[in-house]
């Protein structure tokens, strides 16, 4: 294993997000092998690219992870045909996020600032695995193919020494020393290059290994061959070119490539020509940004991120590369991860559970929240929206004026329809009202999932494959959130209070609440169960419920002319239920006014026990009122029989 001296990194955490702060004043210029050759200091560390004769359109580009000078025939192959080749010192840094930090820094830079291709070949020699694994997973989307040359992939393979291997005792006690990890704990570890290679693979990031068989500091059968048995289980494409010719020198880990050439022609392949890809900046609405936030994560060493969705938020992926980027970002900073995220539920759900399921768990010093595609699916108007949205951000703030929210709009096909026809979609468009109001920074994922689509970047049925996005899905929604993540506020810019403005709608849920379903009384046919649970098979699934409306206290109903009085004081009332395949109709009035119906059956009611939440009265006078319900004696053809099955009252207060 080559070796240089440790460099010490002390990388910053502040780094500067506008393209201009990235222009270089220390460039010089020398040449190597014939062509020209740019080296300088970015952000305290050295780096280089060497530029071609001529520049093929686009300018694709080879990023080295390590080792720059070594068997450099390929790149110079790759220079003669018009590639520029790249190089940043982040020698002895192992992948650990600080390197990945700047890496995702010196992209920028080169893409934005020099124009080079949005998409890299990643070419990492021994060691340098590791960096082009650590960062092609960060973002596959920005890759358009690895080379790797004796690639470690796992470390304690090398520089640890556990299996079959040498190892390299004092690499390895850096290595740990770095990511602060015990003996025990390195055993553990898993940000290596040998696991979650889902998104590379969705992406089809077509790879290539060349190896020594013989290789005893980096044996491949602890290295590439689990590697490429990894990916290629999930799909991605992968070979494998072991090297026989020649002198094989330090314990098989040296040879020499045969047929250069022939492997820069499979970066020429994947690189040329180079496919424009639609910029993120269209969908990222700063407006105030995240300056409040990263301040606090800064200054207090504490971070309170509380995610508010539906499925799409509850399901891994979006949210854990967020997490893990925020960590990563800032590893001075304990952070505490709220996930709020329940399937089917919109934003008037959101408004009022957001006491329970977040503020009770900690205040949030930055939160995400998401209901475009179950406000469109659960039927939620306009007005309601708002109310709901809005109502989120308004108890939000109450509880810290010194956070920061972003809204996102994630995509799903219901929406197309409307782009197609030149609008912007009712959900997407409150969305953006409402961030723009509050100041809260805003992400049309939605729109670009669609804009994308049509010019054909990638396919719907193969790759996002379905509104709870596949692997690949997950990984478009994190880049653009990514995007917005690096941006940085002003330099001595200290935290503000947000002074909150009048609502949009002065019928917000501001002060949504649940109340406990044993409130109600004068019941009548109606019992409290105190653990409820459904009986025998709904659809395909034994039960059929979601977390949270399962195993909790539940007042329930079953027959027709069972009623119950529920006293609030407020400006709205709603009934939070399960609605299952026997989902019954109710009558209810508010203050002795005309008895109104509702049918609580929904088109999904036959596949599980879902969570339905259905406001009676949102314009209310403030003051006490009553609420009478009573289970009709008419129901849904479709459904199986009478039942009201309440899990909370809904009030705002």
């Amino acid at each position: 294993m080559k070796r240089y001296a440790p460099l010490l990194y002390l990388l910053l955490i502040w780094l500067v997000g506008a393209t201009t702060a990235y222009a270089q004043s220390n460039e010089t210029t020398t040449f190597w092998k014939g062509f020209e050759k740019v080296d300088f200091t970015f952000r305290d560390t050295p780096a280089c690219y060497v530029k071609p004769r001529q520049a093929l359109p686009g300018k694709p580009w080879v990023w080295r992870a390590h080792f720059p000078t070594w068997h450099t025939e390929m790149d110079s192959i790759l220079l003669s045909r018009g590639f520029h080749v790249a190089y940043i010192n982040t020698n002895d840094l192992f992948s650990h996020p600080r390197a990945m930090q700047l890496w995702d820094r010196y992209y920028d830079y080169l893409t934005q600032e020099k124009g080079f291709a949005p998409k890299v070949a990643l070419e990492g020699v021994s060691r340098g695995g590791l960096y082009v694994y650590g960062w092609a997973k960060r973002n596959p989307a920005k890759v358009s193919c690895i080379y790797a040359e004796a690639p470690v992939c796992d470390p304690r393979s090398w520089p640890g020494g556990k299996g079959k291997g040498s190892g390299s005792p004092q690499d390895w006690t850096r290595w740990r020393e770095l990511y602060g990890l015990t003996e025990e704990e390195a055993a553990q570890f898993t940000d290596i290059p040998l696991n979650d290679l889902a998104g590379l693979a969705a992406f089809k990031i077509p790879i290539v290994h060349v190896i020594g068989l013989n290789d005893k500091i980096v044996p491949p059968e602890e290295n590439t061959f689990p590697l490429v048995q990894n990916y290629l289980r999930l799909g991605g494409p992968i070979s494998v070119y072991p090297m026989t010719r020649g002198e094989q020198k330090l314990d098989g880990h040296h040879f020499p490539i045969e047929r250069p050439e022939q492997f820069a022609d499979f970066i020429y392949q994947h690189s040329v020509p180079v496919q424009k890809v639609l910029a993120t900046t269209p969908y990222l609405v700063p407006n105030r940004g995240l300056t409040n936030a990263y301040q606090t994560f800064i200054s207090t060493g504490k971070g309170t991120v509380a995610f508010l969705g539906g499925s799409i938020t509850h399901n891994p992926g979006w949210r854990d590369k967020v997490s893990r980027y925020l960590q990563e970002r800032f590893p001075g900073t304990q952070f505490t991860f709220i996930a709020a995220g329940i399937p089917s539920l919109g934003s008037t759900p959101h408004a009022h559970r957001f006491q329970r399921d977040v503020l009770a768990k900690g205040t949030p010093d930055l939160l995400f929240v998401e209901s475009a595609v179950n406000d469109r699916t659960n039927g939620f108007s306009e007005q309601a929206q708002v109310r709901a949205l809005e109502g989120i951000l308004r108890q939000a703030y109450a509880a810290n004026p010194k956070l920061n929210v972003v809204l996102m709009a994630f995509a799903d096909p219901d929406k197309f329809g409307d782009y197609d026809q030149g609008k912007e979609p009712v959900e997407v468009a409150v969305h953006r009202r409402v961030a723009a109001y509050y100041g809260a920074p805003f992400i049309n994922l939605s729109q670009e999932v669609y804009d994308r689509l049509k010019v054909a970047e990638f396919s719907w049925k193969y790759d996002f494959k379905d509104l709870h996005p596949s692997p690949f899905g997950q990984e478009i929604y994190f880049q653009t959130m990514k995007d917005l993540l690096k941006q940085e506020p002003p330099a001595g810019v200290a935290v503000q209070s947000i002074t909150l403005p009048a609502p949009l709608d002065r019928f917000a849920y501001e002060k949504g609440n649940y109340r406990p379903v044993s409130e109600a009384r004068d019941t009548k046919g109606f019992s409290l169960n105190p653990s409820w649970k459904p009986q025998g098979q709904v659809g395909t699934k034994p039960g059929g419920t979601r977390a949270g409306f399962v195993e909790v206290p539940v007042l329930v109903g079953e027959e027709a002319g069972a009623s119950l009085t529920f006293d609030f004081n407020g400006r709205a009332v709603g009934i939070a239920v399960v609605s299952g395949p026997d989902a019954g109709t109710i009558s209810y009035s508010i203050d002795g006014k005309k008895p109104q119906q509702l049918d609580l059956f929904t088109q999904w009611s036959q596949q599980l026990h879902l969570p339905w939440y259905l406001m009676l009265a949102d314009e209310l006078k403030p003051g006490k009122h009553t609420l009478k319900l009573t289970i009709a004696d008419t129901k849904n053809p479709a459904s199986a029989g009478n039942a009201c099955r309440i899990v909370y009252f809904l009030v705002n207060e």
